[in-house]
């Protein structure tokens, strides 16, 4: 404190108690901010997530968002874009429910499943603190009640003009209701604004309960007991009905060639991976929705040095038949994620999300050349043809602006 102002305090000129308060309150707040400048912002955000990220997120303030809906990764990318549209408009996402079942077109059939029965809800927020927040319907207070936003569709219904009316409702009139709930159309279908590394932080975040995880790690464990313990080949085969029709209709559509494999077009680009072929025999683990499957041909006309097993072969079909389709998609997509060696088809979102994951764990080892030809955990598009009639080597473009790529599958990928 300046000798000026104890001069002033302790003088004539301030005869009234009132006046000496006010000025030692002033003297304590100009001490304090010189000794404590950074912690001036934290004191007053006690219901505030503050991290690490450098962003904020509102606990009292959440997003409500429809029912989740179609494949295991469809959801997966419709529940991180709910998340980051959470994170856009500062508040907390409201726990969503995830479809067990797998209808399309029927949605009244859809059966739901909540989001906690097929993740972690609590190591969710722990890995993504301060990046984006869950919270549950019990954590509202019903303060002020709930306004309902519609999504906007049609050709109008611009990228754009999206992310004006997401300004609108971050900023306008919406800020001071407790729930703002958007209805209309999956959030699988909503405009993308986000880059693919908010995706990735976001499915990192995403770890599967413990029963799943162990189901998952029964599968992985008989996968290598009959391989002798040796590495394996994950293929996932998209040969089923209802992708065959969906893939020719894409096909005119694209003007390609590149988005359907047949079962025989898939065994002779596998077989000719380099290095694949030179080793012991090799398990192959196909993922395939047997179900949809219109023959159960598919182990048939490998080349001599893989050994192809599928569920009813595994002897693991048990253990999928206990579960949801969701939860069948789940454990496979973890036996085919943590394989030596992936093979998929880059237009298949599921493939696609693997690949995206494994290019992830590649980069956090420090790994520069992904493309190598001894590069740890690699991964195949088969419905693009490479050298000698392989298919041709994988990762994601993690630096891409946006999720499409991912989203709706293309035929540029980064190798």
């Amino acid at each position: 404190m300046s000798s000026s102002l104890m001069k002033l305090m302790g003088g004539g000129n301030l005869n009234s108690l009132v006046c000496k308060i006010v000025f030692l309150f002033i003297a304590v707040l100009i001490l304090r901010s010189l000794l404590f400048p950074s912690n001036n912002l934290v004191v007053y955000m006690t219901n505030k997530n503050v991290s690490s990220y450098g962003f904020v997120v509102e606990q009292q303030k959440f997003l409500e968002v429809p029912q989740i809906v179609w494949g295991l990764n469809n959801q997966k990318i419709a529940f991180a874009r709910a998340c980051l549209t959470a994170r856009m408009l500062n508040r907390t996402l409201l726990m969503p429910s995830l479809s067990a079942s797998l209808f399309y077109k029927e949605v009244d059939l859809l059966k739901p499943i909540s989001f906690d029965k097929v993740f972690q809800f609590d190591k969710f927020n722990e890995l993504c603190s301060g990046f984006v927040r869950l919270g549950r319907y019990s954590d509202l207070t019903n303060a002020t009640g709930v306004i309902e936003i519609q999504k906007g569709s049609g050709r109008k219904w611009t990228l754009e003009r999206d992310l004006d009316h997401l300004r609108e409702v971050k900023d306008g009139s919406f800020y001071d209701y407790e729930v703002v709930k958007i209805v209309g159309k999956n959030p699988f279908l909503w405009h993308d604004h986000w880059p693919v590394m908010d995706y990735a932080k976001v499915f990192e975040c995403l770890v599967l309960v413990d029963e799943i995880s162990r189901e998952a790690d029964r599968v992985v464990s008989m996968i290598r007991e009959v391989g002798n313990n040796d590495r394996y080949v994950a293929v996932h085969m998209r040969v089923e009905i209802d992708w065959m029709i969906h893939c020719k209709k894409l096909e005119q559509r694209l003007n390609t060639n590149q988005i359907c494999s047949s079962k025989n077009e898939i065994i002779e680009r596998v077989g000719n991976i380099e290095g694949l072929n030179k080793s012991p025999p090799i398990v192959l683990y196909l993922a395939v929705a047997d179900k949809l499957l219109q023959n159960s041909s598919i182990l048939e006309g490998w080349k001599q040095g893989f050994l192809p097993y599928e569920k009813k072969k595994l002897g693991v079909d048990r253990i999928y038949g206990k579960y949801s389709y969701l939860v069948q998609s789940a454990i496979d997509y973890e036996v085919c994620l943590r394989a030596d060696v992936f093979v998929g088809n880059s237009f298949s979102t599921f493939s696609s999300l693997i690949v995206l994951e494994r290019t992830q764990k590649m980069m956090k080892l420090g790994v520069n050349e992904m493309c190598g030809s001894d590069v740890k955990w690699p991964s195949f598009a088969y419905n693009i043809q490479g050298e000698l009639n392989g298919p041709v080597r994988w990762v994601t473009n993690m630096s891409d602006s946006s999720l499409q790529a991912i989203s709706y599958g293309t035929n540029h990928i980064s190798c």
